[in-house]
């Protein structure tokens, strides 16, 4: 019993600590704000947000903003673009990780399109979802029509294959590392040669000089 209590308690750390990002933040009227995210591949990321833009007049936040768009930018660690999009004042974003890395998601408002933001501050919430926190257990019950021993073996098998991901990345990162270090003591060694090398040169072209400087000068 104690192996099994010991893997769930794992599982319980593993789901605490890959909760939702979730966050608010301010922009002005052309700022633009990026966030960078650890994804493994193929990994399915689920973005949402909703804005709230600030008015003077009540000196509050208004709980809507109809008609203000933003536009969502997500490019992978090789900073290829894999979506570009225009979306509402509240909206929903999902892609899909091909390559792992760092993936760089930005957003920006559509502030020249709207008056009322002009010279304002907007206040963004972001919920960023990433592996089987993307899913919809209830609907996915639901719609499979699964017990809740059922439900609850589906949840532990995308957990146990989001652990699986970010082990295989952890590998990629540590492989990466080993590679560059590697390569960085392969440069050091050469470089130290080549200075061993210049100094055995230079030590034998003095001596060859200074042998010829005396001989000219019949010292020796």
């Amino acid at each position: 019993m104690t192996p099994v209590v010991s893997f769930t308690g794992f599982l319980a750390a593993f789901a605490w600590l890959s909760l939702s990002n979730a966050l608010y933040f301010h922009i002005g009227e052309t700022e633009k704000k990026c966030f960078i995210e650890e994804i493994p591949d193929e990994t399915m990321v689920i973005g949402k947000y909703r804005t709230q833009l600030w008015d003077k007049q009540t000196g509050s936040f208004l709980p809507s903003t109809p008609g203000l768009g933003m536009h969502v930018e997500i490019k992978d660690p090789e900073t290829k673009i894999i979506l570009s999009r225009q979306y509402g004042s509240e909206g929903r974003f999902t892609f899909t990780s091909h390559t792992p890395g760092e993936h760089q998601i930005c957003l920006h408002s559509n502030s020249s399109k709207m008056a009322l933001f002009a010279g304002g501050k907007l206040r963004v919430h972001l919920d960023i979802q990433v592996g089987e926190h993307t899913n919809n257990y209830p609907e996915i019950a639901a719609k499979d029509k699964l017990t809740e021993l059922q439900l609850r073996v589906r949840q532990l098998l995308d957990q146990i294959e989001q652990i699986q991901k970010e082990q295989n990345y952890q590998r990629y990162r540590e492989e990466r590392f080993r590679m560059t270090s590697e390569s960085t003591n392969q440069r050091v060694l050469w470089w130290s040669i080549a200075q061993t090398l210049i100094l055995i040169v230079t030590g034998i072209w003095q001596m060859r000089h200074l042998k010829s400087f005396f001989e000219a000068k019949k010292l020796v």
